[in-house]
């Protein structure tokens, strides 16, 4: 066996910080290139238009809010924004889309309140919303409106809570979908005012309106956008809203709150959101050129007609806000016993 000498010895040892350095060189160059591409691509986005994903039929309330801001985006990105409907599956079937997409940023999101749920109410998902997808700003939210058929004998909160009570069978609320905002404020009602009003899931709002009119169904939790030329007309009667202040379309219908039900809160939202991987500057410029579309006054207009109040916060104040949403709703979700589908 060869012996090692102390020359030998000392060399090896002499070289190991030379291999370190050299080691430490490469990390750092590679970390410093990758820095550049990524600064280089975030300068030159974009290039080519943007695709906003829609997870709803065109017409619907949230394509309709993602039109409204899409059309301003794009004047602020120098770019077209193309708006590319998926609806199914309670908003799944276009987020794990989205999920699937480069990380680029030339493929968004408008999605809501089930950034927050889909853990709770699908069972087997692909993907953690919360990981996958990055948020970029919550771009509007609403209240929605507890409507009845006008045939129903009650006119307030105290009178609902204690008609569902007394009623020989349970009363049915319509829903546009399983695990929509409209199904889970009914339960949010159920646990905090002891009643066992009964969901009628629906394909949609506008078959749920349809049967509530026709008298089919007794009441729904309605969004406001949808509901409200029915109230006004009177084919259906508002009783309260599910926000923590009135509605400014509906100021003399009182919130579930202050009509009985202390601490209650729900409201529809809607936020843009990228694959998780995007590049922050890309993430920065989205952001800014949001908050900057939902400044502009028209687009403010519009946003009010339809019955949305634009919010256009960061992306971290947005995080923040999915994860307290989906503390909050989890809860009721699992108070109320809804199983996973």
């Amino acid at each position: 066996m060869t012996r090692l000498t102390a020359e030998h010895a000392s060399a090896r040892v002499a070289s190991q910080p030379n291999r370190r350095s050299m080691m430490l060189r490469i990390v750092l160059g590679a970390l410093l290139s990758a820095f550049c591409v990524s600064s280089a691509i975030a300068q030159s986005y974009p290039s080519r238009p943007v695709r906003i994903v829609v997870p709803a039929s065109a017409g619907g309330t949230v394509d309709l809010l993602t039109r409204a801001v899409a059309i301003k985006l794009a004047d602020h990105l120098g770019q077209p924004t193309v708006i590319e409907n998926r609806a199914g599956a309670t908003t799944s079937i276009a987020e794990e889309y989205v999920v699937r997409q480069p990380a680029d940023g030339y493929t968004l999101m408008m999605s809501g309140i089930t950034l927050a749920t889909q853990p709770f109410m699908r069972a087997n998902l692909p993907y953690d919303p919360q990981r996958d997808l990055a948020m970029i700003s919550l771009v509007a939210v609403s209240g929605n409106v507890i409507v009845v058929n006008p045939s129903l004998a009650a006119k307030t909160v105290p009178e609902l809570i204690a008609l569902a009570k007394s009623s020989p069978r349970p009363l049915l609320y319509g829903t546009a979908a399983f695990g929509a905002t409209g199904h889970l404020a009914a339960e949010m009602f159920n646990l905090m005012a002891g009643t066992k009003l009964s969901q009628v899931p629906y394909k949609g709002a506008a078959p749920a309106l349809n049967d509530l009119i026709a008298g089919q169904i007794d009441m729904t939790f309605d969004n406001i956008p949808a509901a409200i030329n029915h109230i006004r007309s009177g084919r259906i009667r508002a009783i309260a809203v599910t926000s923590p202040k009135r509605d400014r379309q509906l100021p003399d219908v009182p919130t579930i709150a202050e009509a009985g039900l202390p601490g209650y809160e729900i409201v529809a939202w809607f936020g843009l959101v990228a694959p998780a991987g995007t590049p922050p500057e890309i993430i920065a410029r989205l952001h800014a050129d949001t908050v900057k579309s939902l400044q502009d006054p028209g687009v403010l207009d519009r946003l009010e007609k339809l019955g949305f109040e634009a919010v256009g916060n960061s992306p971290s104040a947005f995080a923040a806000y999915v994860r307290s949403q989906a503390d909050a709703l989890g809860k009721v979700i699992r108070s109320a016993g809804i199983k996973p589908q």
